[in-house]
């Protein structure tokens, strides 16, 4: 499996326009071989005495952080269904993005083989 991250700063007053994003974004995602995805609420995210992910994405007062996985089949697929969905234009969006873009951070990941034998 191949993870896909991102970490995002969202207003917090934004949350409901957040679910519904997240569940329209993750419908594109699976219909382009996206075997899951998962969002989380900031519940309990400390700030740290150096780095923290508030700091991170430089939120700004009142933001909360939001976690989202895409857990995908292997990363030739990520990176096909990626070049895929920018050529159909499907991660366009009508509307405003709940959340500053510009400051979210994302990164891909290979599953570790973490079974103790």
């Amino acid at each position: 499996m191949y993870l896909a991250a991102l970490i995002i700063p969202v207003p917090e007053e934004n949350m409901e326009a957040y679910q519904t994003w997240a569940v329209n974004s993750a419908a594109i995602f699976k219909r382009y071989g996206c075997i899951e995805v998962i969002d989380g609420w900031d519940d309990f995210v400390p700030h740290g005495k150096q780095t923290d992910m508030y700091r991170a994405v430089e939120a700004k007062e009142g933001e909360k952080i939001v976690i989202s996985l895409q857990i995908w089949p292997d990363k030739e697929s990520f990176f096909a269904s990626e070049d895929k969905m920018h050529q159909d234009n499907a991660l366009e969006v009508d509307g405003e993005v709940p959340f500053d873009a510009s400051r979210l951070i994302t990164g891909c990941f290979q599953q570790l083989d973490n079974t103790a034998e």
